[in-house]
């Protein structure tokens, strides 16, 4: 069966231009922000790419992920990987254990196919609240976001300011899916097999599945919602607080979202 890169890696016009556009923009940012920029890594095949500018230019911007504690061993294997390959340390921001044990108590393992609501808190616990701490001290990030991954993101800007005022640095925004495997393919960087399982967009275990052809990039993440639900809140103009998740009721019943089978 054939893999990522068979299927997606193609050279396209001025493929040459959008890498040195991107590293351009990857050591700007390290100059501006000695010291205070982060590469914040979900491990998926954009990060991968930006993990390989970085190491390869030795430039001076941490890389760091938000172990969920629901991530897939496959993931968890390339998160070692990276490090050996690489030569680097990637930063580990994990939940709090007593607010994973707290909810997990209340609302179970699978609470987030129930209600928008239960997933969102579990998203806050385990991705938003994590996230806080890997920027805490921070000047600037650096994200992996594209255009083309879905119609929410397709005005991504290059460079942005989030709501706290941090610079917020989109190197690949302009690339295509393409332009991402061949980088891959060129540079062998290493990558999540399961993309090779026709998984493009890779998050939690329970949240991830495989695409069929011709289904969205990003069908896989969420697939029981709304399309206009799928976000986790990482990458949103601005997004609420972690909050309370024990206020949340034990249990919801929402005609409106189904339970995978």
């Amino acid at each position: 069966m054939p893999g990522a890169i068979d299927l997606y890696a193609r050279e396209t016009a001025g493929f040459a231009d959008r890498v040195a556009h991107a590293l351009e923009q990857l050591r700007a940012g390290a100059a501006a922000h000695p010291g205070r920029i982060v590469l914040a890594s979900s491990l998926g095949a954009e990060d991968m790419v930006l993990t390989d500018l970085i190491a390869r230019e030795r430039l001076a911007i941490a890389v760091a992920t938000l172990e969920t504690g629901r991530l897939h061993r496959q993931t968890l294997d390339l998160l070692a990987r990276t490090e050996a390959h690489y030569g680097v340390v990637v930063e580990r921001h994990r939940p709090r254990d007593e607010a994973v044990v707290h909810f997990v108590q209340r609302h179970g393992d699978d609470a987030m196919y129930r209600s928008i609501e239960l997933r969102k808190a579990c998203c806050a616990m385990r991705k938003l609240e994590p996230l806080e701490r890997l920027l805490a001290g921070r000047a600037a990030w650096v994200t992996g976001l594209r255009r083309e991954q879905s119609g929410a993101r397709a005005a991504v800007p290059f460079s942005d300011t989030d709501e706290h005022g941090r610079v917020k640095l989109s190197p690949l925004a302009d690339w295509s899916w393409s332009d991402v495997w061949h980088y891959i393919a060129t540079r062998r960087v290493p990558y999540n097999p399961l993309h090779d399982a026709f998984m493009p967009s890779i998050g939690c275990e329970p949240c991830t599945r495989a695409i069929a052809v011709g289904e969205d990039f990003r069908s896989g993440r969420w697939w029981w919602e709304r399309d206009d639900a799928k976000e986790c809140g990482l990458h949103v103009g601005s997004h609420p607080g972690t909050g309370d998740v024990s206020l949340l009721p034990a249990r919801q019943n929402n005609t409106t979202e189904g339970t995978p089978a």
